[in-house]
């Protein structure tokens, strides 16, 4: 792992964002840790939110993109701090780019519409979100994106479960990468944690990561 991504897992776990133990997913499946996004609260964490996203973004060679996009309410304070990260990593490329977020009401009064920020229209635009399992968050974004006249570029996660979704092998991930043709980049993954775990946690609890991983572990799609 890289310096940034080993930082934000070990403040992850100090803040108890990412937690080990016994969980029932969405899905329903028991999942030996949580990763919960909603807790990235502190100025501490954030900083180290916004840094890892500027350095997978930067670090992207296929990523090309004119605004960011931070889905409604978790991707807000997310696309607000990397576009800052951004703009001081690379001032010349990043000072002057917008961000935009969507709004879970459309607003009839003021300046209107559904969303806020940056205008999408004509331009590439890079989803920034937490996770992505089911997809159903993803395609409302590109849904809204594609209603506003702008054009997905690609998305960048905090987290790659690495699972496949309850009805095929494959991750929501590898069909975003399929069926829309855009990249799709992730600053830590289930290995990465399992890696994390691995010294830290008693074997007991690592073997039931390395279970949870080798029982729903998705394949990748063959291009």
């Amino acid at each position: 792992m890289k310096a940034h991504q080993e930082r934000l897992i070990q403040l992850a776990y100090e803040h108890k964002i990412l937690t080990f133990g016994n969980f029932t997913l969405k899905s329903g499946r028991k999942s030996p840790y949580f990763f919960n996004s909603g807790l990235f609260s502190s100025g501490e964490v954030l900083g180290a939110v916004a840094e890892s996203y500027a350095e997978t973004i930067i670090d992207a060679s296929d990523l090309e993109f004119d605004i960011i996009f931070g889905p409604a309410y978790k991707g807000i304070p997310l696309a607000a701090v990397t576009i800052v990260k951004l703009a001081e990593k690379q001032p010349q490329k990043y000072g002057k780019m917008e961000y935009a977020y969507n709004r879970k009401e459309k607003k009839d009064h003021g300046e209107g519409g559904s969303t806020v920020g940056g205008s999408l229209k004509g331009k590439r635009v890079l989803i920034l979100d937490d996770v992505m399992t089911a997809g159903t968050a993803i395609k409302e974004s590109i849904a809204i994106i594609k209603a506003e006249g702008g054009i997905l570029a690609g998305v960048a996660l905090i987290l790659d479960r690495q699972e496949r979704m309850v009805d095929h092998d494959y991750s929501m991930i590898a069909l975003v990468k399929k069926d829309y043709g855009v990249p799709v980049h992730s600053i830590i993954t289930l290995d990465n944690i399992a890696s994390f775990a691995r010294g830290r946690l008693p074997e007991e609890d690592i073997k039931k990561i390395e279970d949870y991983r080798a029982q729903y572990y998705a394949k990748p799609i063959e291009e």
